[in-house]
């Protein structure tokens, strides 16, 4: 599945959301075509690995251990029009899911 973006983005004044999908192959999202620059990004994984685990000091279980539940998180770098889709460090696969991102309009 490659990126695709949602038809119907809504406006307010000179910002614009954009939502969309992403696939399990797609490390970053441009949306260079839309928007100057990005202020706000999120992403929401299809699926969450259910190994996924990270040392919590005070798990319920007394393991230490507590379920990651967001395997994959979105950065953008300032004045950039790309998401960065990144995997948590112990999965370096993304499961896929859908993004929002808020921007000044192009």
């Amino acid at each position: 599945m490659a990126v695709s973006i949602d038809n119907r983005p809504s406006y307010f004044g000179d910002r614009m959301i954009v939502t969309g999908t992403y696939g399990t192959s797609d490390s970053s999202i441009d949306l260079s075509g839309l928007l100057a620059s990005i202020d706000f990004a999120a992403v929401t994984p299809f699926a969450v690995s259910g190994d996924n685990e990270v040392e919590s000091g005070s798990a319920a279980d007394g393991s230490d251990k507590a379920p990651f539940v967001s395997p994959e998180f979105a950065t953008v770098a300032s004045g950039s029009t790309t998401i960065n889709v990144n995997a948590a460090g112990f999965d370096t696969s993304n499961q896929g899911g859908t993004f929002i991102a808020i921007g000044r309009r192009s």
